[in-house]
């Protein structure tokens, strides 16, 4: 088979985008891009893409709907920097974590992580990066599922 030039500089230029969130099925589909992409990833790091959901004012709310009539300080903002700062440290330790996977197998990855929802995130990381290929758990029942189930209505 005569390998043309054209095909080998379209397949340095793809880029490749795993997306994970804090399911098992998230480490297996990363797993599944390091054991059959590894000659597509040599020439480019794999990109590792997690989404920081907003924290979800109206749960805060309805739980401390008595304490904010007769409290003259509201607790929710100190609740909302909380789990904002906890989602924070989850979502860098599981990218942490999927990088020295990577590193650990000889592979290059970069870690982007955004706060938003899972849908519109990873549709703007794939435009913003120019990523040729996505991939996405397939049984995922974390933050990622939605994307998944509302891609397929489309």
């Amino acid at each position: 088979m005569e390998v043309v030039a054209g095909e080998v500089d379209s397949e340095e230029k793809k880029k490749v985008m795993v997306a994970i969130d804090e399911t098992e099925d998230s480490y297996y589909a990363l797993m599944w891009v390091l054991d059959n992409l590894h000659e597509s990833l040599l020439t480019r790091p794999l990109l590792i893409f997690m989404t920081e959901p907003p924290p979800n004012y109206n749960v805060l709310a309805s739980t401390l709907s008595s304490a904010r009539l007769y409290s003259n300080v509201s607790p929710i903002q100190y609740f909302v920097n909380n789990i904002k700062e906890k989602e924070k440290k989850v979502v860098l330790g599981l990218l942490e974590k999927a990088k020295s996977i990577c590193t650990s197998r000889g592979m290059r990855a970069e870690t982007v992580a955004e706060v938003g929802d899972p849908k519109v995130a990873i549709c703007n990381a794939v435009d913003k990066h120019n990523i040729s290929l996505l991939v996405l758990a397939g049984q995922s029942n974390g933050r990622i599922k939605g994307y998944g189930l509302l891609h397929n209505l489309n």
